[in-house]
């Protein structure tokens, strides 16, 4: 990944936007990290990315509510006092 401080990618925007279609390039400020810039079609994989790991993390949570692994409110609380109480977090 290319590194660019703010004021190039700022001078050279056009050049940067070609660049994004090659690879992401990071943007720096004040020698810190602050943002990348990403193509379109980059962006539209990390969105679909996300959007599968969501859909599985819910029917992870369905498969656990049909399979009985669920505990109330009132358990959670309890389990996590005891924790606390016995030193283990």
């Amino acid at each position: 990944m290319k590194t660019m401080n703010a004021t190039d990618a700022k001078r050279e925007f056009g050049e940067v936007l070609l660049k994004v279609q090659k690879e992401p390039v990071a943007i720096n400020k004040n020698g810190k990290p602050v943002a990348v810039m990403i193509s379109t079609a980059d962006f539209e994989d990390f969105v679909s990315l996300q959007e599968k790991h969501l859909i599985e993390e819910l029917q992870k949570g369905m498969d656990d509510i049909q399979a009985g692994r669920v505990s109330d409110g009132e358990e959670v609380m309890k389990r996590l006092r005891k924790k606390l109480a016995d030193g283990s977090i």
